[in-house]
């Protein structure tokens, strides 16, 4: 998973709570009642695109990473 990472737009997340429910060590609730990730490699990769199916509003996507190269 080192390569992708999930994310959130908070201009879509309706704050349901689907994530948080099925990958609690990589999602959580924040005070604005929207979804955030809190670990990325809390779960499997599996498992996260568990959650990103889940999401009723797809407020949930791999986002690339960039590894720093020398």
């Amino acid at each position: 998973m080192a390569n992708k990472k999930a994310k959130v737009d908070p201009n879509i997340c309706i704050g349901c709570g689907t994530c948080v429910s099925l990958c609690p060590k990589s999602f959580t609730m924040g005070d604005d009642g929207k979804s955030h990730v809190t670990d990325p490699d809390g779960h499997s990769e599996q498992e996260i695109q568990g959650a990103i199916d889940a999401c009723p509003v797809h407020a949930i996507s791999w986002e690339e990473s960039n590894p720093t190269s020398v």
